[in-house]
């Protein structure tokens, strides 16, 4: 079970904010193109960041939490679907927000 730490993170995210696209319509993935531009040009940052801190013995990610799945530079795969799942349910959390709280500063 421990294999799938980081994975159950990612899950729990999914769970704790993409319920908000369902019931409170919040319409960020029908705007698809638009989280892209929002949330690539920091996903690339972190994973150069992380590419660099891997191999320069900085940063490692512990074999028994993960699923040992690598993509790209030695990266594994929940730390690239982090970088996209998180910001995501970042944007719908404030895209809830400012559905729930109309007079909140746009």
């Amino acid at each position: 079970m421990l294999k799938f730490g980081y994975l159950t993170m990612i899950v729990f995210t999914i769970i704790g904010s993409f319920w908000l696209e369902l019931f409170l319509k919040v319409g960020v993935l029908k705007r698809i193109k638009r989280v892209i531009l929002a949330v690539a040009p920091i996903s690339f940052l972190f994973i150069a960041w992380d590419a660099y801190a891997i191999r320069s013995g900085h940063w490692r990610f512990d074999g028994d939490q993960i699923l040992g799945i690598f993509g790209p530079f030695g990266i594994p795969l929940e730390e690239y679907l982090f970088f996209i799942i998180v910001p995501i349910a970042a944007i719908m959390t404030i895209e809830a927000v400012r559905r729930v709280k109309k007079d909140w500063p746009v």
